[in-house]
């Protein structure tokens, strides 16, 4: 770990999902900047991935140029592929990706999503299964003012409507337009939704 403060020592801190590209629009990368910026604004620390490419990099620079803390979490064999960001509060390098997400939910109150790609699906799609299985209740938040998410969510209903997911996990799924209103979602606690799953080996889950 780098040098600076650890994130134990920030109170509450944020997990941002997302694409370590940037999009082809300069709308993604606006989101992510202003996304920096609320966080840092809100006393909320980051936390993320770790690279300095891409939205990632742009989102954790927010942060820190606004006088806020990032803390990365970033597998070994990722340090050279994602370019590490060595300029945050603090890097941990970590052994493997399972490592990496469960240390990142350990760390955060709750998670925001910005557009990226399979990733970043993979991340938020098992925090989501871990909030349905009831191993964590936090709250998940996409952040969608540029629409990235509209089909995602068309799917989710589409989920509910054939019945292969329940209709009370829609409140799981909450999708924001705004930064704003995102990082209220995301640093508030989250809803407690009936027919979760209880008393599961966490550890085994998250291994």
């Amino acid at each position: 770990m780098s040098a600076g403060r650890s994130p134990t020592e920030i109170k509450r801190n944020v997990c941002v999902y997302c694409g370590s590209s940037s999009g082809k629009g300069p709308e993604y990368a606006a989101e992510a900047v202003a996304l920096g910026r609320e966080l840092a604004s809100q006393n909320l620390g980051l936390v993320y991935g770790g690279g300095r490419v891409g939205l990632m990099g742009l989102v954790a620079d927010s942060v820190l140029d606004h006088g806020g803390e990032v803390h990365g979490i970033i597998p070994e064999h990722l340090v050279r592929a994602e370019t590490a960001h060595q300029g945050l509060t603090s890097l941990e390098t970590v052994q493997t990706m399972h490592e990496r997400k469960a240390r990142m939910e350990e760390l955060a109150v709750g998670f925001i999503v910005l557009p990226g790609g399979f990733g970043t699906f993979d991340e938020v799609f098992e925090i989501l299964t871990w909030n349905q299985l009831g191993l964590i209740t936090k709250p998940v938040v996409f952040l969608d003012g540029t629409g990235y998410y509209e089909r995602l969510f068309e799917a989710f209903e589409h989920m509910i409507s054939t019945g292969f997911v329940k209709e009370n996990y829609r409140a799981m799924m909450n999708r924001a337009t705004s930064v704003e209103e995102a990082v209220r979602i995301a640093s508030s606690p989250a809803p407690k939704v009936a027919g979760k799953l209880r008393n599961l080996d966490v550890t085994s889950m998250r291994s």
